[in-house]
């Protein structure tokens, strides 16, 4: 029996990306070495600092370098599930050609529990087109039925409805949820449901805000009024039948970490990092502007070309304006070959991926 997953944290960090392709390579955890690349891979061994480098060189070629980093699914078997490692790869596989043929995948088989899990962590970025991957609800219930019917052609049990992860049976007015947070809001009967579906809001919402106007907002998509003024110390959340839950209430409840100090420094991390990825480009851009308007120009290196008595103010302003135009030219220059430089590398990339392919092809052919 197999339960497909998809892991939802925070996958918008180059660090968050590092960190999953580092643990699904851990000796400890792939003890037989059950790993697999798909995708263009330059390196001759598969380790996590290769992947990490192959994965941003990808997005970088493409521009696509912020956002989703990376998706991160897991195939977790039953410890009585009668399955090997070698077949576990070979589900892996089959699950990446069929989900994400344009993007590449690690695949990792771990053994370092009682039972057999799959780790595939897919590149946002497609090498095929660039194009970034998304993934929808209906995708998710297509990829488990894919797994059950994969489990089925080699002859492993697939879960059934009605039934748990051990295959026991579901007793009537018991709540099952696949995310583990909603699970274990919704397991806590002796809470009001009203208040595990402002929590669920609040869990939903939070994600990817980068301002307490964006929570607010989400968190009206979900059908709650947020009460949030520095004159009050909590956060009130109104539900359409006029139901009030306070942040403090969640906290308690569910053991959850949520207040105002709390959520402002979620909406600053993210804040943080979607303004660390452009900064770099918004400094290049103002070197250009600068040059381009004449301001990095050194005068004194121009009034030292001639004797003071020669220079008057019309000489000046020409040798300024003779020199911007002479900026302009080289930078139109340089931009020019950067632009071809990246267009024959995405060219020789192409072939490169496309030779990549066949000869996985005919490998899982001959295999």
């Amino acid at each position: 029996m197999a339960v497909n997953k998809v892991v939802n944290k925070s996958t918008k960090s180059h660090g968050a990306m590092r960190n999953v392709i580092e643990y699904v390579l851990q000796d400890k955890k792939i003890k037989e070495g059950y790993v697999d690349i798909i995708g263009p891979y330059v390196p001759n061994t598969i380790t996590w600092q290769g992947v990490y480098t192959e994965f941003l060189a990808e997005k970088k070629l493409w521009n696509k370098d912020s956002g989703r980093m990376y998706t991160h699914n897991i195939i977790s078997f039953h410890k009585d599930e009668d399955v090997s490692p070698k077949q576990c790869l070979e589900i892996g596989r089959q699950f990446v050609d069929r989900f994400f043929p344009n993007h590449q995948s690690l695949i990792g088989v771990h053994q370092d529990k009682d039972h057999l899990h799959i780790h595939i962590v897919t590149n946002s970025v497609s090498f095929i087109d660039g194009k970034k991957l998304h993934q929808t609800k209906k995708d998710l219930e297509l990829q488990k039925q894919f797994t059950n019917n994969l489990c089925k052609k080699l002859g492993l049990s697939v879960t059934e409805k009605g039934k748990h992860f051990d295959g026991s049976l579901i007793e009537e007015g018991e709540v099952v949820a696949w995310n583990k947070d909603k699970y274990n809001l919704l397991r806590n009967e002796s809470k009001k449901s009203y208040v595990a579906d402002c929590a669920i809001a609040v869990l939903e919402s939070k994600e990817n805000c980068c301002s307490k106007e964006d929570f607010i907002s989400n968190m009206l998509q979900h059908g709650w009024q947020t009460i949030w003024t520095d004159k009050k110390k909590h956060i009130t959340f109104i539900n359409q039948n006029g139901e009030k839950v306070r942040d403090s209430n969640l906290s308690k409840s569910f053991s959850l970490n949520i207040n105002k100090e709390v959520l402002n420094h979620e909406f600053e991390r993210q804040n943080e990092y979607r303004n660390s990825s452009s900064n770099e480009l918004n400094k290049y851009y103002a070197e250009v502007e600068s040059i381009i308007s004449g301001e990095g120009i050194d005068k004194e290196s121009i009034r030292g070309n001639q004797s003071s008595e020669d220079r008057d103010t019309d000489s000046f302003l020409r040798e300024i304006k003779t020199s911007i135009n002479d900026n302009r030219v080289k930078n139109r220059i340089v931009r020019d070959s950067e632009n071809k430089s990246i267009i024959n590398k995405k060219q020789q990339r192409l072939k490169r991926r496309e030779w990549s392919i066949d000869e996985e092809r005919t490998g899982r052919i001959r295999r």
